[in-house]
């Protein structure tokens, strides 16, 4: 099988990676303006690094938009 996989962050690379406190994608996950975490165990959770990419490259050319 030759198709890559996806990798996965953990909540604490993804805060690290967005600089936004735990609290705050948690705010955006509510609000549906942030990529949908995948459940991986009974209390854990990931994100598709690429679907994170994605959404830190949008917010940039929002700046380059205004």
């Amino acid at each position: 099988m030759s198709e890559e996989l996806p990798t996965l962050l953990s909540m604490n690379q993804v805060v690290r990676l967005t600089t936004l406190s735990r609290t705050m994608v948690n705010k955006y996950r509510v609000a549906g303006d942030f990529p949908r975490a995948v459940p991986i165990g009974e209390k854990r959770i990931a994100f598709v690094a690429s679907e994170i990419h994605e959404w830190i490259l949008e917010r940039m050319s929002r700046r380059t938009a205004a």
